[in-house]
C-alpha cells in the first residue's frame, strides 16, 4: 500500500528547515564588533550536542503522513514549537560557552541556518494552529504562546551573551528612542489619515462622479517610490518655514517629521478611502430604507445604520494602512524622522548586521502585533469580514 502524505506543507517546510540546520551555519563568532567573524555550524555546538535538534525535525516529517486531526495537528506544534525554543536556547548557551572561552569583546549572533529554520519553524506552527482552528481568538492565543517561553529566555538573562543583546544593552536609550518615535509616526499617520480618509470616501460614496478622479489621484500618490515623493516635499517645507518662521517654531521643515507624516498620510488615504467607500456601498437598501421608515433624519442614518454596517470593512482597511505605515516608517529615517530606521540604517552603514537586526526586529513584531490586534476585532461579533 502506496504512503499517503497527509500535510505536503509541513513535510516540504521541514525537509527546507533540516537542510538550513545541516548545511547553513547555525552560529557566527567573531573576536570583536568589526571582524566579520566565523561561521559555526550545528555540529560544532556543545560538542555535538546540536544535532539533537534534528530530532523534532524528523518527527516533523513523520507527522506529516498522519491524517490531519487534532491530536496530530496538537503533536506538529507542539514538536515546531519546542525546535524553535530550542534553538533560541542553544543559541543563548553555544555563545555564553564561547564567550568565557573568548575575549570579552568577542561577539557570538545567530548565523544563517538559525534564520532560516526559525522561520521555517514557526511557518508549521502557524500552519498547523490554522488548520486546527477557524476561531480567530485561539488562533491568536497559540500563536502568542510561541513566544512565552522566549519571553522567558530572555528575562533569565539565558541570552545576554548573545551580540544582539549585547547591542541592545549598549544602545537601550536608543533603542526606547526609537520605539517611542516610531509608534509616534503610527499615531501621527493614522489619525490625520482617518479625519481626511472617511469624510473622503463618504463624499465619494454620494457622489460617484467623483471617484474615477479621487481614485486616480491616490493611485498616482500610491505609485511614487516613497524616497522620491520624501525628496519631493523637501523643497517646498523648507520654503514655508523660511517664509513663516512660526512654522519653523513648530517643527515644521524640510526634514524630520513633518514631510514624513505628511507623505505617509497620502500613502495612507488610497486603502483607507477605498475601504469607507466599499464598506458603505455594501450597506443594504433594505436597512436604509427601514431606518427611514422609522423617520430617521440622514445623520441618524449614517451614525446608527451605515457606520455600524461598514465598520468591519472599514477595520479591514484600517489594518493594511496600519501595517503599510509601520513599514514604510523605517524609509521615513532617512530625512530624520528617526523611528527604528535609523537603527537599521546605522547598522548597514557600519555593517553591523545585529544593529541591523536590532531595528529590523522589533518592525516585524510591531507589524504582526498590529496586524493581530485588527484580526482579533474583526473577529468580534457584528464585525466579521473576510480577510
Amino acid at each position: 500500500m502506496a504512503i499517503q502524505v497527509h500535510n505536503r506543507v509541513t513535510l516540504t517546510l521541514a525537509l527546507l528547515m533540516t537542510a538550513a540546520l545541516t548545511t547553513l551555519p547555525f552560529l557566527n563568532w567573531a573576536p570583536n564588533r568589526l571582524v566579520s567573524g566565523q561561521p559555526v555550524a550545528l555540529a560544532q555546538i556543545a560538542d555535538g550536542v546540536g544535532w539533537w535538534l534534528l530530532l523534532p525535525a524528523f518527527l516533523l516529517m513523520l507527522l506529516a503522513f498522519l491524517p490531519q486531526r487534532r491530536a496530530g495537528l496538537a503533536l506538529t506544534l507542539a514538536c515546531s514549537e519546542t525546535l524553535f525554543v530550542a534553538m533560541v536556547a542553544a543559541g543563548g548557551f553555544a555563545a555564553a560557552s564561547l564567550a568565557q572561552q573568548g575575549h570579552p569583546l568577542a561577539r557570538t549572533s545567530y548565523g544563517g541556518g538559525f534564520w532560516l529554520a526559525s522561520a521555517l519553524a514557526l511557518l508549521i506552527a502557524t500552519d498547523a494552529i490554522g488548520r486546527a482552528t477557524q476561531n480567530a481568538m485561539w488562533r491568536l492565543l497559540l500563536n502568542a504562546q510561541i513566544w512565552l517561553p522566549i519571553v522567558f529566555l530572555l528575562l533569565s538573562g539565558q541570552l545576554d551573551a548573545l551580540s544582539l543583546l549585547k547591542e541592545y544593552a549598549n544602545r537601550k536609550e536608543v533603542f526606547d528612542e526609537a520605539l517611542s518615535r516610531h509608534l509616534l509616526i503610527l499615531g501621527g499617520t493614522l489619525l490625520p489619515a482617518l479625519l481626511i480618509g472617511v469624510p473622503l470616501g463618504w463624499y465619494c460614496c454620494r457622489r460617484p462622479g467623483i471617484q474615477s478622479s479621487v481614485f486616480t489621484t491616490l493611485n498616482i500618490i500610491q505609485t511614487v517610490p516613497s524616497v522620491a515623493l520624501f525628496g519631493l516635499l523637501i523643497a517646498p517645507l523648507s520654503g514655508l518655514a523660511r517664509e513663516f518662521p512660526a512654522l519653523a517654531t513648530l517643527g515644521i521643515s524640510g526634514i524630520g517629521m513633518a514631510p514624513a507624516l505628511i507623505a505617509l498620510v497620502l500613502y495612507a488615504l488610497l486603502p483607507l478611502v477605498r475601504s469607507v467607500v466599499a464598506g458603505l456601498q455594501n450597506v443594504p437598501d433594505a436597512a436604509i430604507e427601514t431606518a427611514q421608515g422609522m423617520g430617521m433624519s440622514r445623520g441618524q442614518i449614517f451614525r446608527k445604520v451605515e457606520v455600524p454596517l461598514a465598520l468591519p470593512v472599514l477595520l479591514a482597511g484600517l489594518r493594511v494602512t496600519a501595517v503599510q505605515t509601520i513599514g514604510m516608517a523605517v524609509i521615513a529615517a532617512l530625512i530624520g524622522a528617526g523611528g527604528f530606521g535609523a537603527v537599521i540604517f546605522q547598522g548597514l552603514l557600519s555593517s553591523a548586521l545585529d544593529l541591523v537586526m536590532l531595528g529590523v526586529i522589533p518592525v516585524i513584531a510591531l507589524a504582526v502585533g498590529v496586524d493581530a490586534l485588527f484580526k482579533l476585532l474583526l473577529s468580534l461579533p457584528g464585525n466579521k469580514t473576510s480577510d
